[in-house]
């Protein structure tokens, strides 16, 4: 039986590695090795080869980027046909059959050599992500060498050259032969893949670019054409292809009709708006020519960007966002000072009250910030440590800024009061060790008043910087939490139906929030468009319910209660907390348990010697 079992496992292998199949390329290209192997072969079949060769690895390259994803994850690894012929070989080795190991270890180092080259065209399909072609390329020698190194293992002390001479008399002989021509082939196809690689880095990187666009299939069909092919070979040395100059094109002649699509939309935002419709258009005429600036801009920007292979050059983006900051500030001042001045105008018409000098200041006032800030922006571009220039602006505004500094940082506490609406007047808060409720918020300092009925003023600033806790901001729960200590003596079995029953009379609770629990919540605006993370979290509901042995104490056997009151009211917590502390001693009794207090156990050493 186990002789007929050894045939049959024989007979399957031979069967198999008949028809040894590792990927259509891979099938082609071992041909193409064992013609080119041929000593008869002349050169202009060798160059005809060579040039299939090529033109296979090109088709091979495009068909990996058009389904990058796919390949990644399904790229062949052969560990089950290696598994297969490893028992295969242990039988026949067993047997004494050394020819047929002999076979089959040859074809376990093709799988392998098959193996280490999937895993270098997965690893290359990573690497295409890099930042730009330098870390490409590094990480791409990286690669190479690791598959240099793994193939150097492979091929360690596996020298087959006595089997190739040997009398072709046998199936066995003649499949060794096959088995060992096919190995030597995928040897030197490691050696052309990690060659061709190379050659087509620049046009794989540049390739890869197109995927987060969804574009690499598209590409691929129209790289496939010809004439396109030629045009590329002009092309290529210039930095361009066909691709890229259609891409171009396309993005002039879409930013082009997107001009006029925003002129119609501003001019009819502008026309409709309740505040600037007097303003329309003077504005649109006095900021018509910044606004052409800019969209040439905006084209020479995404020229530069496809032309550089969808990668963004840092000194050349810098200099792009300094001319984009200049004319977007300038723009600013256009729009300011032309309300300004048509405000002026109908302030004069109409004599109104207010005065032109005020105006004149306010603007001056904003001017000043706008430059400014634009200034800044292009310093910040420009590569200049702002921190540097903004501690350097003089002794003089320094001194200044130091004596002022609490009145400035009390008036910018007072904005991030209002605007943060961390408490209101009314709130219950709590900041570094004061507590009491919020009588006013003044400009300097917001005033509390203690539960002790002392009232404390503290300076608006101080909220920047400390952490302030608002016992208010909360709609459901407050927190009752307690350790319930029962006696070592104590039986499991009355412990048990105690929790029970303290969970289910929680459960019960008519002030005890549970998971049953409703509440109603109505979302400001600002919530509605906010990413919360927890709608219960932002309004303040707690409804956790735990009742669970906790740990064993030094005198007790500690039961955990965690538990919130539906009313957030002090006074209806203290009377919810009494009842529920009543109904556990109730059910304490009920069930023979007695609350443990410390106690201290005293051993007489010298009795138990006598």
């Amino acid at each position: 039986m186990r002789i007929f079992f050894i045939f049959l496992l024989l007979l399957f292998t031979s069967v198999v590695s008949a028809d040894v199949k590792y990927s259509p390329f891979l099938d082609k290209q071992i041909a193409i090795a064992y013609e080119l192997d041929d000593a008869n072969l002349s050169q202009p079949k060798a160059m005809k080869l060579v040039k299939e060769q090529e033109r296979l690895y090109e088709e091979e390259l495009y068909t990996l980027m058009a389904d990058k994803s796919y390949y990644l994850n399904h790229l062949k690894d052969f560990s089950s046909e290696i598994f297969s012929l490893k028992k295969i070989i242990a039988i026949n080795r067993r047997a004494g059959n050394s020819y047929a190991v002999v076979r089959d270890e040859v074809q376990i180092k093709s799988y392998k050599i098959v193996q280490n080259m999937n895993l270098m065209v997965k690893e290359v399909l990573k690497a295409l992500d890099a930042k730009d072609i330098e870390q490409f390329e590094e990480r791409l020698n990286k690669i190479s060498a690791e598959n240099q190194k793994k193939l150097k293992v492979i091929v360690e002390s596996a020298d087959y050259t006595k089997y190739l001479s040997l009398p072709a008399d046998s199936p066995l002989i003649v499949k060794i032969q096959n088995n060992i021509k096919e190995y030597n082939a995928l040897v030197d196809i490691n050696s052309d893949m990690i060659s061709y690689l190379y050659k087509f880095e620049t046009k794989m990187y540049r390739l890869n670019k197109f995927s987060k666009y969804h574009l690499v299939k598209a590409v691929v069909a129209v790289n496939s054409f010809e004439p396109v092919k030629i045009f590329d070979k002009v092309l290529e040395p210039l930095g361009l292809s066909v691709i890229k100059l259609f891409i171009i094109l396309f993005l002039i002649t879409f930013i082009y009709v997107l001009r006029k699509l925003f002129y119609f939309l501003l001019h009819k935002y502008l026309i409709q708006s309740n505040y600037l419709n007097e303003y329309a258009e003077d504005i649109l005429l006095r900021t018509k020519k910044s606004v052409e600036v800019i969209i040439i801009v905006i084209n020479i920007n995404m020229v530069a960007y496809v032309y550089n292979d969808f990668s963004s050059i840092e000194l050349l983006s810098n200099i792009f966002n300094i001319i984009y900051t200049v004319i977007v500030t300038y723009i600013a001042y256009i729009v300011v000072n032309t309300i300004a001045a048509l405000n002026l105008k109908k302030f004069e018409q109409d004599k109104s009250s207010v005065k032109g000098e005020l105006i004149n200041i306010g603007i001056k006032i904003i001017n000043f910030f706008i430059f400014t800030l634009g200034f800044l922006i292009v310093l910040y571009f420009a590569g200049v440590n702002l921190t540097a220039v903004l501690s350097g602006l003089g002794i003089g505004g320094f001194a200044v800024a130091f004596a002022a500094k609490d009145t400035i940082s009390n008036f910018f506490g007072t904005l991030s009061i209002l605007f943060s609406d961390v408490f209101s007047q009314g709130d219950w808060i709590e900041i570094d060790g004061r507590e009491g409720t919020v009588v006013e918020i003044g400009l300097r300092v917001t005033t509390i008043r203690t539960f002790d009925n002392a009232l404390i003023a503290i300076p608006n600033g101080t909220f920047a910087s400390k952490d302030v806790k608002n016992w208010n901001k909360r709609k459901l729960g407050r927190r009752i939490k307690m350790k319930l200590g029962v006696k070592y003596d104590s039986k499991i079995e009355d412990i048990n139906n105690a929790i029970s029953e303290i969970r289910q009379m929680l459960q019960n609770h008519p002030d005890i929030a549970t998971k049953a629990t409703e509440y109603s919540f109505t979302a400001r605006r600002r919530d509605r468009v906010a990413k919360l993370v927890s709608q219960e979290d932002l309004v303040g509901v707690k409804r956790t319910l735990l009742v669970y042995l906790d740990e064993f104490g030094d005198s007790s056997i500690n039961i955990l209660l965690y538990c919130f009151s539906k009313s957030v009211m002090w006074e209806d917590w203290l009377k919810t907390k009494e009842d529920v502390m009543q109904k556990i001693m109730e059910i304490f009794e009920r069930n023979n348990l007695e609350f443990a207090f410390p106690s201290l156990s005293i051993y007489d050493e010298t009795k138990d010697k006598n």
